[in-house]
């Protein structure tokens, strides 16, 4: 009987080294749990394709609209101030109902700025008749105003209030072609290229522009320099006195 006590204690004692040299399941090696996947971000939203800038003919539409605008602006403010848009045609302004400035009135005002500025009163007189014709209230399709054909830039420039009054216009027109003249050392034809297309395209150019408005403004005012004297504004002829 003791023996057979004795064997179970054996046994017993058996089984359990043989459960302690067995890894439980709780702590055998597993790999980490895996993180849930996270959703993948929504796709993004791309801006819309900019549009391109336009390109030959819609170009040159787009830009001949745009002229049109401002000529139209000009036009309105024109008829606010009681001017007139002066047909153009080539250098030369045509068949304006405005009538042109007495010679009486203007001359004065010429020989003022002439002697102001120290420019020939004959180059101011040749200028305005080929800017204007002497017409006080010109206004051109470009912005161009009054006798000397002032850009509404020139204006503020010189301190322009209403550049359709001829004094004003003819002072700071002198002024303008005094400073150009000066600017290419006292080269008339490059000064007067300035005038009419403007100093940036002269510098390009480093001359006269090959523009055919403005040559001909240019040999014009020079061919009205070599001639006697350029031609006097014309006045309305007074109708006869019926007695």
């Amino acid at each position: 009987m003791t023996w057979i006590w004795i064997w179970i204690w054996i046994m017993l004692a058996v089984s359990a080294l043989a459960q302690t040299a067995v890894p439980s399941a709780s702590t055998s090696a597993s790999p980490e749990p895996s993180s849930p996947t996270a959703p993948a971000p929504p796709p993004q939203a791309q801006p819309p394709p900019s549009p391109s800038p336009p390109t030959g003919a819609a170009a040159a539409a787009g830009m001949r609209g745009s002229l049109e605008k401002q000529r139209q602006a000009v036009r309105r403010q024109a008829e606010l101030v009681g001017a007139w848009m002066l047909p153009f045609e080539g250098s030369h302004y045509v068949d304006t109902p405005c009538d042109p400035i007495e010679d009486a009135v203007v001359t004065p005002m010429i020989e003022g700025a002439a002697r102001a500025q120290r420019v020939e009163s004959k180059l101011l007189r040749a200028v305005i008749d080929q800017e204007s014709g002497f017409h006080p209230c010109a206004v051109s399709s470009r912005g161009a105003q009054g006798l000397m054909q002032l850009m509404p830039e020139t204006a503020s420039q010189f301190s322009v209030r209403n550049p359709l009054d001829p004094r004003e216009n003819i002072e700071a027109g002198a002024r303008y072609l005094k400073q150009l003249v000066d600017r290419y050392n006292g080269n008339l034809p490059l000064a007067l290229a300035a005038y009419n297309a403007g100093p940036a395209r002269v510098d390009e150019s480093g001359g006269i522009p090959d523009i055919p408005e403005t040559r001909d403004y240019v040999e014009s005012i020079l061919g009205k320099l070599r001639a006697k004297d350029p031609d006097p504004p014309k006045s309305p002829i007074p109708k006869p006195v019926k007695n």
